[in-house]
C-alpha cells in the first residue's frame, strides 16, 4: 500500500528509522532531497531529509522532538501516512571535490549517509564526524565506516571519541593534525551547522549545510522557510536546502525558527504526550505521577 511503514526501528531514543513504501519518490530522489510527510489528515507537514533509497522504498530518521514528530515515533510498521510528498528541494552539489568532510548530529547522522555514498561514487576521500550529547545516542556508525575512509566520533560527555562536538574536531584535525579539507557538508540542528561553518571559515574551506527552516507546501509558494544567504532572500524548499554556510545569516535563520515556540511547548498540555523518560522512572519507582 502506498506510503506504507515497511520497518520501523528506534535506533537510538527518539531517533526513529522508517522505511516507507513509495515506489515513485525512491526512482526519482538524488542525495540532499527530502520529503514533507503528514502522519494523518489533521497534522503537521514535516520536512525530513531521505536518507536512503531502494527500488521501491525510500528511508528517513525521524527525531521526536514535538507532537507531530511524537505521532510518527508511536506509528508502527503496516500503517499508511496520510500523505508522503516528494521528492522535494534541489540535489545536493556532488562532484570530485578531493578530500571531502561531512559532519552529522542528530538526524543529521542519517542524513549525511547518501551524500557519503554519492561522494565516494565520485570519487572523492570521505573524512566523517559525528556528534552527539552521550555514546549512546550515536548510530548509524557501521554504515557510514563503510563508506568513509575515515571516521571520527565526538561526544559532549566524553564517553565516546572526542569530548566535544563537530566543530572542536574540525580545529583538531586542521591545527594538530595537519588535514586538508577541499571540500565540506554539514546536516544537523541549526546551532551545530553555523558552529562547523564558524569552524571551517578560518582555513577557507567550502561549506554546504542543509538549512532546516520552518517550512509549509514545500514548493516555494508560502514563503514560511525564506532565509537571508549571501544578503539575498532565499526559500530553503526551492532553492536549497543546501546553501554556503559562511554567507548564511545565521542570527535571523535562528530568530524565525523560535516564531512558535511558545505554541509548539502549549501543545504539549492539549495534546495526549507520554514523556518516556518519565515513563520509564514511573516504571522503575522513581517517580509518583
Amino acid at each position: 500500500m502506498l506510503y506504507e511503514i515497511i520497518n520501523k526501528i528506534e535506533e537510538v531514543p527518539n531517533v526513529y528509522r522508517i522505511e516507507i513504501y513509495e515506489p515513485d519518490i525512491a526512482k526519482k530522489a538524488k542525495p540532499g532531497q527530502f520529503i514533507i510527510l503528514m502522519s494523518d489528515e489533521v497534522s503537521e507537514r514535516i520536512p525530513i531529509s531521505i536518507a536512503d533509497t531502494s527500488d521501491e522504498t525510500i528511508t528517513v530518521f525521524v527525531q521526536e522532538q514535538g507532537i507531530s514528530s511524537a505521532k510518527i515515533a508511536n506509528m508502527q510498521a503496516g500503517e499508511v501516512f496520510y500523505s508522503v510528498v516528494g521528492p522535494l528541494g534541489l540535489p545536493a552539489v556532488i562532484d570530485n571535490f578531493g578530500t571531502v568532510l561531512l559532519g552529522g548530529g542528530c538526524y543529521g547522522i542519517g542524513g549525511i549517509y547518501p551524500l557519503a555514498k554519492a561522494l565516494k561514487k565520485a570519487g572523492n576521500k570521505i573524512i566523517t564526524i559525528l556528534e552527539a550529547r552521550s555514546s549512546y545516542l550515536l548510530y548509524f556508525e557501521e554504515e557510514l565506516k563503510t563508506i568513509s575512509d575515515e571516521l571520527f566520533v565526538a561526544t559532549s560527555d566524553g564517553t565516546k571519541g572526542f569530548t566535544g562536538q563537530v566543530h572542536d574536531v574540525v580545529d583538531i584535525l586542521v591545527n594538530e593534525r595537519n588535514y586538508k579539507f577541499d571540500h565540506a557538508k554539514f546536516i544537523g540542528c541549526t546551532f551545530m551547522m553555523m558552529n562547523c561553518s564558524n569552524a571551517t571559515l578560518p582555513y577557507k574551506i567550502p561549506t554546504m549545510v542543509a538549512l532546516n527552516a520552518i517550512m509549509l507546501d514545500g514548493t516555494g509558494m508560502c514563503g514560511c522557510c525564506r532565509v537571508s544567504v549571501g544578503g539575498e532572500t532565499k526559500f530553503a524548499c526551492v532553492d536549497g536546502p543546501e546553501f554556503d554556510g559562511h554567507v548564511v545569516d545565521w542570527d535571523l535563520m535562528m530568530k524565525r525558527k523560535g516564531s512558535y515556540l511558545q505554541e509548539e511547548m502549549m501543545a504539549y498540555q492539549k495534546d495526549p504526550h507520554v514523556c518516556k523518560a518519565l515513563e520509564q522512572l514511573y516504571l522503575e519507582g522513581e517517580c509518583d505521577d
